[in-house]
């Protein structure tokens, strides 16, 4: 942690100051966090500045119109929000919160003598007027009013969240109580909807937060795109309708995660080493790759045709499906980043499919593989590995899914050698030119672009060999 430890210090500068929320819940359950909500008696903005200062972090205003701010540690190792308490009574701001596992709350001073919940706790210290500690120990998610999703819709989306990350059952009232207020999440800003619902795809328990979803109605309001899979049945390649294989490819894409080796032996540590790189909107390429895998067939419902014969197609699925997955992501208002990165898996995740019956593949036949798919080129391998496994129907071989295995292995190992080392010409650009007498441009792009293809295929590995092949793609296009 960086600098001073932030409730020690924050108990030294403010005179009344409680834990509550979230942080509080995730303590009482022996959870680790770094994130902390805290409601203080007057303004906050000068205990956000000595916050700052004696523990060493940035301090800033979070809301205008809530008067709360915002400190972060220097080395992002902990922030702490600050927020005035309703009416001036830390009961009364408990009164407005969503359930009761987090309308708990406890004197910060408390929390620093106690060593932040190191040891036993005394919850005759806890602020609890809602029966939380209760709920905490049968691990139930119950509302705090009857009035709480009617106040704030995204409540609805949040006991989805909850349930998935604590594993939690909830409470039949409360289900009813969100299932009625689902509609108004459309009321609700994009931001605030993706923020949530990114924590839910990001959940090990994933798909019981999508059920979750489902079951309370909010799927239908945020994202119905997943909600028109439903009942789309599909070939006899597939033993499910497009909804239920999207399920099975999103777990399928989470246990491959967690082990990577059955799929990619040797080169797991590599792969795994891609997917935790940072992306974007505080993803991973591993988490923006479970996007990827709900979005996937996004398309196919609106590319579906039976031919003459009866056999049922989505021709142009993955181009549409590219399309459909950016417009979503933008309407969530995901960055331009995240949507092409996701739009790119759903535009190439039937790549590689494509060229399990052309194996072995010639050298040029993976360059272009890998071309055509970056930056993605190893996050689609692992999607198409999730996809090819979730396809179990009666005209499925187990022959074909281990070939696509194989396949997937040696492309995601070329992959990985790509990265680090990508492709070049024997010969600069600049020289080429030169010696060419090529004017900088589209004709000296292409036959850079050829001399990479033919060096990686090993068909040139000397400047002379490649000037003389130079010499002669640069003929062929006159």
């Amino acid at each position: 942690m960086s600098g001073q430890d932030p409730l020690g210090a924050l108990a030294s500068v403010a005179a009344k100051a409680w834990l509550v929320g979230g942080a509080l819940r995730d303590r009482l359950l022996g959870r680790a966090t770094a994130d902390y909500d805290v409601a203080v008696e007057g303004d906050p903005a000068p205990l956000a500045r000595a916050l700052s200062r004696k523990a060493g972090g940035h301090a800033f205003m979070l809301s205008e119109g809530f008067g709360g701010w915002r400190v972060v540690a220097r080395g992002r190792d902990w922030q702490v929000d600050l927020l005035p308490v309703a009416d001036g009574r830390i009961e009364t701001d408990l009164a407005v919160r969503d359930f009761t596992i987090n309308a708990l709350a406890m004197p910060i001073e408390r929390l620093a003598d106690s060593g932040g919940f190191a040891g036993t706790v005394d919850r005759a210290e806890l602020v609890d007027p809602f029966g939380g500690v209760r709920d905490l120990q049968e691990r139930r998610l119950r509302m705090v009013s009857r009035d709480g999703f009617e106040r704030d819709a995204l409540r609805v989306l949040r006991l989805a969240r909850l349930k998935c990350e604590l594993g939690f059952a909830v409470d039949r009232n409360t289900r009813e109580a969100a299932r009625r207020s689902a509609a108004q999440l459309e009321r609700v800003a994009a931001e605030r909807i993706f923020a949530e619902f990114k924590r839910i795809v990001c959940c090990d328990c994933a798909l019981d937060g999508l059920a979750e979803m489902d079951a309370l109605g909010a799927t239908d309001v945020v994202l119905p795109e997943l909600t028109a899979l439903r009942g789309v049945i599909q070939s006899p390649y597939h033993h499910l309708d497009v909804y239920e294989h999207t399920r099975a490819v999103l777990a399928e894409t989470i246990a491959l995660q967690r082990d990577l080796e059955p799929a990619f032996a040797e080169y797991a540590a590599g792969v795994e080493a891609v997917l935790r790189e940072p992306l974007a909107d505080d993803l991973t390429r591993g988490q923006a790759l479970r996007l990827g895998a709900l979005f996937h067939d996004i398309a196919k419902p609106r590319t579906r045709e039976v031919i003459a014969d009866g056999r049922v197609t989505f021709m142009g699925h993955d181009v549409a499906g590219a399309a459909l997955a950016g417009e979503v992501l933008g309407r969530l208002r995901a960055s331009e980043r995240l949507r092409q990165h996701v739009a790119a898996l759903t535009e190439h995740h039937l790549a590689l499919g494509f060229l399990v019956h052309q194996a072995p593949l010639e050298r040029r036949g993976i360059y272009r593989y890998l071309k055509a798919c970056r930056p993605v080129e190893v996050d689609v391998t692992v999607l198409s590995v999730a996809d090819r496994l979730a396809t179990r129907g009666e005209a499925v071989r187990e022959r074909a899914i281990e070939s696509h295995l194989a396949l997937a292995r040696e492309l995601v190992a070329e992959a990985l050698a790509w990265r680090a080392a990508p492709p070049r010409s024997p010969i600069r650009g600049d020289e080429l030119a030169q010696a060419l007498e090529i004017a900088p441009g589209p004709e000296l792009g292409r036959v850079l672009e050829e001399l990479r293809e033919a060096s990686f295929a090993g068909e040139i590995h000397t400047r002379a060999e490649a000037l003389e092949l130079a010499s002669r793609i640069h003929e062929r296009g006159r």
